[in-house]
């Protein structure tokens, strides 16, 4: 009987893991500012579970350097010593970052002193003028997967930055810059490619219907035209476990560090890739050097966050953002009260957070900035009536109505993003909404010192640089003549405002009736 012979053909696997991290904002260590306790989040818990066999990459995908009140202490207090999110990121491994928006909060010289410290290379194919920034890399694992790498960052940066803090940056558009480095990336002979993309979704995930027609966020359009792999989002703060959109795969981590992105590609010996993700919970402990390196500042930062500033007459609350859309903000009048001062304008406008802490009768510095989150100065316009209108009509535009008739918050103020920060409260003037009406035809009243404002009367407001460089669709400011600037952050202009009048009583003026 001859003896048959069976040949079973082996397949090589090669896997590569990816711990993903994106929009940390500051948030370090495991503990919530607000309340001064402890929480199972920050980057430093996240870095605990990264395990790396020398087939892993290490990514973050920007953001980090500003949102918390640590970051705020870092850059407001201590400017001097090393760059604490660097050293950091060292500690965790790191392999690769692309910048986000807000790492431009603090200006050039900020971001290469990050870089310059900073293990890991910084990919940013659409940056150009800072030292340290890399278009693509190649990486090949210990099992011999070549990976190649981009990033990109949202190219809104030039809307929203304060022009000092661009000086001697250039910043392109984000997707041709990815399609330039995924034409370079192919003359590698790469195994899989990887877009670090700081930027998220502008379609439903689901049916791919589109969101918006701004191009803040393009990761579908990277996804649906190019043929990246890999694609790693942020900037939404959006949670997304893991999606195959089109030609592509691709993950989005929340915000403040509450987990990461853990992802597993494997790849076939005939190039076919299959891939999975989790979301890896910061739970457990620190990572013990990152804890060491924290420690001492974060002790300091709990002594000047619990410094005294001042005394209200009433407490400025958490509220429902809806409510105080249609009743008001005493938060937003408290902010437009110091604006106004600190401006010497006429009429004030702010934004709420979509979250914050909100102030007690007994207000500390960190009631101010874990309320106060953002890295904003001031710029006084002058306007007409016209221009206020059309400012006011696009603030207007947050209101709907639900299936009842009933008023709701409109959709494009809830996805793809929540937007609540896109709704202004003016102080100085009274003025009427119709949210029966189009949107662009329901304000219907502008009274300034008791009269409907002229048509042609010249009025100062005060906004915030955030809202001044157009963006949430306010295109119309930056086109407004520009009076005077305030480059005071508005943090502390609220700190030295309280300080400086220790019994404050709060504006409880109602400046805008909705109707609908």
């Amino acid at each position: 009987m001859a003896q048959g012979y069976y040949y079973e053909r082996i397949t090589m696997q090669r896997k590569l893991t990816i711990y993903y991290t994106s929009d940390a904002h500051g948030y370090f260590s495991p503990v919530d500012y607000a309340s001064g306790k402890s929480a199972q989040s920050g980057l430093a818990n996240c870095m605990n579970g990264f395990a790396n066999d020398g087939n892993t990459l290490i990514i973050d995908g920007g953001d980090i350097l500003q949102g918390s009140p640590l970051t705020y202490y870092l850059y407001s207090q201590r400017r001097d010593g090393d760059c604490v999110p660097a050293r950091l990121l060292n500690l965790g491994g790191y392999d690769f970052v692309t910048l986000g928006n807000h790492d431009f909060n603090y200006g050039k010289a900020e971001i290469e002193r990050y870089l310059r410290e900073l293990d890991a290379v910084c990919l940013c194919a659409n940056i150009g003028g800072i030292a340290g920034v890399r278009r693509i890399a190649v990486v090949t694992l210990q099992n011999g997967l070549r990976v190649g790498l981009t990033g990109v960052t949202m190219h809104f940066v030039t809307q929203w930055e304060q022009p000092a803090n661009l000086d001697g940056i250039t910043v392109t558009d984000a997707f041709t810059a990815a399609a330039e480095a995924y034409a370079e990336l192919q003359q590698q002979q790469v195994d899989l490619t990887v877009c670090i993309y700081h930027g998220g979704f502008e379609c439903d995930l689901e049916t791919g219907e589109p969101l918006t027609d701004s191009a803040e966020n393009q990761a579908c359009r990277l996804c649906r035209e190019l043929d990246f792999d890999l694609v790693l989002t942020g900037h939404q703060h959006m949670r997304v476990d893991g999606v195959r959109f089109c030609n592509s795969f691709a993950v989005q981590p929340t915000y403040r560090a509450p987990h990461c992105c853990g992802i597993t590609v494997t790849v076939e010996d005939d190039g076919s890739k299959r891939f999975e993700s989790r979301i890896i919970p910061a739970e457990g402990k620190p990572l013990a050097r990152a804890y060491d390196l924290l420690l001492p500042l974060e002790k300091r930062v709990q002594t000047w966050l619990d410094t005294p500033a001042g005394h209200l007459d009433l407490p400025l609350v958490s509220e429902d953002h809806l409510k105080a859309a249609l009743n008001g903000s005493y938060l937003a009048n408290f902010i437009n009260t110091v604006q106004l001062e600190a401006s010497g304008a006429q009429i004030a406008s702010s934004a709420l957070p979509n979250e914050f802490k909100g102030l007690p009768t007994e207000v500390t510095i960190r009631d101010v900035v874990s309320t106060y989150i953002y890295t904003n100065t001031l710029v006084v316009l002058e306007m007409t009536r016209p221009a206020l209108k059309q400012y006011i009509e696009r603030s207007a535009a947050y209101f709907d109505h639900d299936e009842d008739g009933n008023l709701c918050i409109a959709d494009e103020f809830l996805r793809p993003k929540v937007q609540h920060y896109n709704y202004d409260f003016f102080s100085g003037i009274h003025y009427t909404i119709d949210a029966r009406n189009p949107v662009g035809q329901r304000v219907t009243s502008i009274v300034l010192d008791g009269r409907e404002l002229g048509e042609d009367e010249p009025v100062t407001v005060c906004v915030n640089s955030y809202r001044f460089c157009g963006t949430g669709g306010y295109d119309m400011l930056p086109k407004q003549k520009v009076a005077r600037e305030v480059l005071t952050d508005v943090a502390d202009a609220m700190i030295d405002y309280i300080t400086s009048h220790p019994n404050i009583r709060v504006d409880t003026e109602k400046y805008c009736t909705v109707i609908g």
